[in-house]
C-alpha cells in the first residue's frame, strides 16, 4: 500500500492563533471557577448580598427593591472579578513565574493577555446569568429595564475595573497586591457607591463617589434596570478610568 509523499512528514510550528486563544480563554475560565476563594468572592458573596438586600430593608434602595438590589450586586460582582480577583491572580502568577514561563512558549504575549481578559469576561458572563436568574426568583422583572444600557455598562465596568486590576496586579509585589486589593474592595463596597447609593452619602463623599468607577457603574446599572437612562457622566467616568489605568498599565506592568 502506498501513500502520497509527505503524508507522515512532521509539520512543526505553533498552532492556529484562534485555537490557541480559545484554549487560553478556556484555561483561564476553568482556573477562576475552580478556586474556592475566587468563587466565594465572585459568586457566593454577591448571591448572599442579592438575597439579603432584597429581603432585608437594612440599606435604603430605590423601589422596586429587587431591581435596585440586582444593579448593586452586578456592580459588586464585576468589581470582584475584574478588579480584586484579576489583580490577586496576576500578582501571584508573576510571583511564581507563570507569566514568564508562558512567555517563553510559542504563545505570543498579546495572546496571553487576551486569554486572561477573555477568561475574565467569561466569568462576568456567568455571574450575570446566575445573578439574573436568582433575581427573577426574588421578584425582578427584566422587561422594565433598558437592556442596551445594561450591556454597555457591564462591558465598560468590566473594562474599567479590569484595567485597574491589571495595573495593580502587574506593578506591586504579590503580598502587597493581596492586601491592597482586598482593602480597596471593602472601601468601595461600603463607601464607593456600591452598597449605599451616592444620594444617601454625605455631600462631599457623594461628589467623590460619582467620579469612581464603582459609583458610576452601580448608579448606572440601578438606573438602567428600572428603565431609566443613565447619565452620560457614568459612561464618561468608566471610559476615563479604562483609558487612564490601561495606558499606565501598558507602561508599568511587569511579567515577573
Amino acid at each position: 500500500m502506498s501513500f502520497e509523499a509527505g503524508t507522515f512528514t512532521p509539520a512543526p510550528g505553533r498552532g492556529a492563533l484562534g485555537r490557541m486563544l480559545g484554549t487560553q480563554v478556556l484555561l483561564e475560565t476553568k482556573l477562576a471557577l475552580r478556586q474556592g476563594e475566587q468563587v466565594l468572592l465572585t459568586l457566593v458573596i454577591p448571591l448572599a448580598l442579592l438575597i439579603g438586600l432584597t429581603l432585608l430593608r437594612v440599606v435604603p434602595l430605590p423601589e422596586p427593591r429587587p431591581t435596585s438590589a440586582l444593579g448593586t450586586v452586578l456592580a459588586l460582582a464585576i468589581m470582584s472579578t475584574a478588579f480584586t480577583s484579576q489583580a490577586i491572580s496576576l500578582g501571584f502568577d508573576r510571583r511564581y513565574g507563570v507569566l514568564r514561563r508562558l512567555a517563553a512558549t510559542a504563545v505570543p504575549r498579546w495572546l496571553i493577555v487576551l486569554g486572561r481578559l477573555g477568561g475574565m469576561a467569561a466569568v462576568v458572563f456567568v455571574q450575570v446569568v446566575v445573578l439574573a436568574a436568582v433575581a427573577v426568583a426574588l421578584g425582578w422583572r427584566p422587561g422594565a429595564g433598558s437592556p442596551g444600557w445594561v450591556v454597555l455598562l457591564v462591558v465598560l465596568g468590566t473594562a474599567a475595573f479590569g484595567a485597574v486590576g491589571v495595573l495593580l496586579g502587574g506593578s506591586l509585589r504579590a503580598e502587597l497586591v493581596l492586601a491592597v486589593a482586598n482593602i480597596v474592595w471593602f472601601v468601595l463596597l461600603f463607601a464607593g457607591g456600591v452598597l449605599v447609593p451616592a444620594a444617601a452619602l454625605p455631600g462631599p463623599l457623594a461628589t467623590v463617589v460619582q467620579l469612581l468607577p464603582s459609583g458610576a457603574l452601580a448608579e448606572g446599572l440601578r438606573t438602567a434596570l428600572v428603565g431609566g437612562t443613565p447619565s452620560t457622566a457614568h459612561v464618561v467616568v468608566l471610559l476615563a478610568w479604562t483609558v487612564v489605568a490601561g495606558g499606565i498599565a501598558v507602561r508599568t506592568v511587569r511579567w515577573s
